[in-house]
């Protein structure tokens, strides 16, 4: 009972730990993707300068992906998600945290908010990994250009539609009212122990893949490597969960991508 009362009198204790921890992963992944970015901005100038390879081919030419460019590709997935979702999933992280402190008050609970965190990032992961599959298809076919972004305008044009069109759909703002309010989902789906958080972690993540799958599939249209689109899109996704008129970002939002999608289609 005595550890009970400390525990509430010093209401949100870990707040500074998972924020500084939830920032440095952020931090990580936006430094790994800016270092991406110039290290492709610096070589492929250089190797079109160079002309044609040894062998003929062009430099323009796709060459197949091996394993440790797929891995590369994986990884570099992993930190466009985890940068672009952890910001915007930071108050149902920091919810989680404390609930458990005061649930269970055990000495460790980070471990528990750790398995959370897991779970969530499982889950986008799996999602990175059916883009890398994408990506290597389109790659190979050579559709793409040397930012990793779709060639073909109408494609283009067709996932903006597709994009915005979703952002009016009520499967969207149901997974974006879980996201916004997730206070019921903690509390009313509450599974103890670090299974139960890794659980609890990864529906989390499906709400939110839920709410933003095609948002993310943008990125094929805009160049994986557009740093500029991966700031704006991180803006949305922050906007549309945050903001108290998120919902109405989301539809304005769609109004804007299936216009601009529409102006691709009938140039």
């Amino acid at each position: 009972m005595t550890a009970l009362i400390r525990i509430d009198t010093q209401p949100g204790r870990e707040r500074p730990f998972v924020i500084a921890c939830l920032a440095m992963l952020v931090a990580l992944c936006w430094a790994c993707l800016v270092f991406r970015a110039l290290r492709i901005a610096t070589i492929e100038p250089a190797v079109l300068a160079a002309g044609p390879l040894p062998g003929g081919a062009s430099a323009a030419t796709p060459v197949p992906y091996r394993a440790p460019e797929l891995l590369l590709l994986l990884a570099m997935w992993g930190a466009m998600l985890s940068a672009i979702t952890l910001p915007a999933a930071t108050p149902v992280i920091l919810l989680f945290a404390h609930i458990s402190r005061l649930a269970h008050a055990v000495r460790f609970s980070h471990i528990g908010t750790f398995f959370f965190v897991l779970g969530y990032l499982a889950t986008w992961s799996g999602f990175g990994a059916l883009a890398t599959l994408a990506q290597w298809a389109l790659h190979d076919a050579g559709a793409l250009d040397t930012s990793m972004a779709i060639v073909n305008p109408s494609a283009c044009g067709l996932a903006l539609v597709a994009a915005g069109v979703y952002q009016w759909t009520p499967a969207k703002h149901r997974c974006l009212q879980h996201c916004r309010a997730p206070l019921s989902f903690v509390v009313a789906g509450w599974r103890p122990g670090l299974a139960g958080a890794l659980r609890m972690g990864l529906a989390h993540g499906l709400h939110c893949i839920g709410c933003g799958w095609l948002l993310m599939l943008l990125l094929f249209a805009a160049g994986v490597t557009n740093l500029g689109a991966l700031l704006a899109l991180a803006g949305l996704v922050l906007a549309e969960k945050l903001l108290p008129s998120g919902p109405m970002v989301a539809c304005i939002s769609g109004l804007g991508l299936v216009a601009w999608g529409t102006l691709l289609l009938f140039p």
